[in-house]
């Protein structure tokens, strides 16, 4: 989806997490800055200090430094959001939760990961959000999902006649 938006033009920022396995096990998850192409560690299962979600510790330092960041640049700079995800491990970080603050109040278009049973202030200021959609990826819609994701997007965005993005 963000190749997609970017294939239109649209500067797309915001952060990424990957699994980190060593064979068949994962290990942990790196944090990655969309439009830097910085990454870090967002957590790992390899004696590491930091709070601890599941089996997981979370790396603040990487948390802050890659996510907070690329949050932050993102609202200042970028068309489109992408946030992939808001959950445990990233609301253990005030600095993040900042940085998605930040993003929320841009005015940009933000697509964002959440958990539907997560209990949290800013998991609220989502739900509560006017004009937003909500969409569950299933086993059944996944496949061309991004597709028609970015199209949603797209269709949401309209171009002035000096050809700079602004949103409706």
């Amino acid at each position: 989806m963000v190749y997609l938006l970017r294939s239109r033009g649209l500067g797309v920022g915001g952060c990424l997490t990957k699994e980190r396995r060593e064979g068949r096990e994962r290990v942990g998850f790196t944090i990655f800055d969309l439009m830097s192409g910085r990454e870090g560690v967002l957590a790992t299962s390899k004696n590491a200090l930091g709070p601890r979600v599941g089996k997981y510790r979370v790396s603040i330092p990487g948390l802050v430094d890659i996510g907070a960041r690329a949050l932050r640049e993102a609202a200042a700079t970028a068309d489109v959001i992408v946030i992939d995800e808001v959950g445990p491990m990233e609301l253990t970080s005030p600095e993040f939760k900042r940085g998605v603050e930040s993003c929320l109040i841009s005015g940009k278009p933000v697509l964002a990961v959440i958990h539907e049973q997560m209990k949290d202030p800013l998991i609220e200021r989502f739900r509560a959000l006017p004009g937003k959609d909500l969409l569950e990826v299933t086993l059944h819609n996944r496949e061309g999902f991004a597709a028609s994701l970015a199209e949603q997007i797209l269709a949401a965005i309209q171009e002035d006649a000096d050809g700079q993005v602004t949103t409706p």
